[in-house]
């Protein structure tokens, strides 16, 4: 007799500022529907890890999907380098940065299937510090708005917005960066420095149009000579950041320094000020579900390289 394929769902409550409760149980009647056993899980902030592991441990899932944004997805990878389960993701966060990037379907039942389905990429991880990253970190101006976002009683996209001008006003930039990586020591004035394993931030701006999510590599996106009202500009539409204004660095390992600290993020979470950062490719990745999108953008850069070759 064949056994029968259980999913464990985690959730966020309070990610996207939005009551989850519906969405969990919708989440949760079509992979039933699918004929597969579930488990919801709704983090607290309190000992999540633990129970998680504990709940993995146990029941041995097929497929673990993450109903949150960014931050929750994270928790989840730091647990899942250790065991061989694909990550599916149902995007409900204030920022779905990942979701984006990986080209998720807009409508639930499209997300579930994409986050069931068997179109898998081996995400990169990057460490940094005893944290890990596996969209978008970055220290300076963004950093300071999450902070800023986080201190507010306003979630989701309009609190990001109403903290958008107090950032400006009451951050000090431009920030001195030391930058070590590749065999060379670099030094910038800047008013953000992003480490980046993905393409775009959650608003969808693609700051990193070289980036790849199963690259073995990040790049270092330095914005720099650059107005802070068109930083922020820049960060709210889809518009690809000016070369002239930005400098971007490939590597697999990097040390940062700042003469003063920091404010720093990774993937939408608040960590601190910072004078130290160092960040590299953890040797271990994740199974992560794409969407469809994802996949056909792949299938027609191999065959442009092809072309290329040939061509060559």
């Amino acid at each position: 007799m064949t056994r029968q394929k259980h999913i464990l769902i985690i959730g966020n409550p309070i990610s996207g500022g939005t009551n989850k409760d519906e969405l969990y149980s919708n989440v949760a009647t079509e992979i039933q529907n699918l004929k597969y056993t579930c488990e919801v899980f709704q983090t607290t902030g309190k000992n999540d890890l633990q129970l998680i592991e504990e709940i993995i441990t146990r029941t041995n899932p097929q497929r673990v999907i993450v109903a949150g944004g960014d931050g929750t997805i994270q928790l989840v990878a730091a647990l899942l380098q250790n065991f061989e389960i694909p990550l599916g993701i149902i995007p409900a966060g204030s920022a779905n940065g990942l979701a984006l990037n990986l080209e998720l379907p807009a409508t639930l039942n499209d997300q579930i299937k994409t986050a069931l389905g068997d179109k898998l990429i081996d995400l990169n991880i990057i460490n940094i510090g005893n944290h890990i990253c596996i969209h978008i970190a970055d220290l300076g101006i963004n950093a300071e708005l999450i902070r800023n976002y986080e201190n507010s009683e306003i979630r989701g996209k309009l609190g990001y917005a109403l903290q958008t001008i107090p950032t400006l006003i009451k951050t000090n930039y431009p920030f001195e960066f030391e930058i070590e990586c590749n065999g060379k020591v670099f030094h910038h004035t800047a008013v953000l420095l992003a480490i980046a394993n993905a393409n775009k931030f959650g608003t969808g701006a693609n700051i990193n149009p070289v980036g790849k999510l199963d690259d073995d590599i990040f790049e270092l996106i330095i914005f720099k000579n650059l107005s802070i009202v068109e930083i922020f500009k820049t960060l709210n539409d889809q518009s690809v950041a000016n070369p002239e204004v930005v400098e971007v660095i490939a590597t697999n390992e990097a040390i940062i320094r700042c003469n003063t600290p920091v404010a720093f993020q990774i993937d939408g979470e608040y960590v601190g000020e910072k004078t130290l950062v160092e960040a590299r490719i953890s040797r271990k990745k994740i199974k992560v579900a794409v969407g469809p999108l994802f996949v056909e953008r792949l299938q027609e850069q191999k065959k442009n390289q092809t072309t290329d070759l040939n061509r060559n």
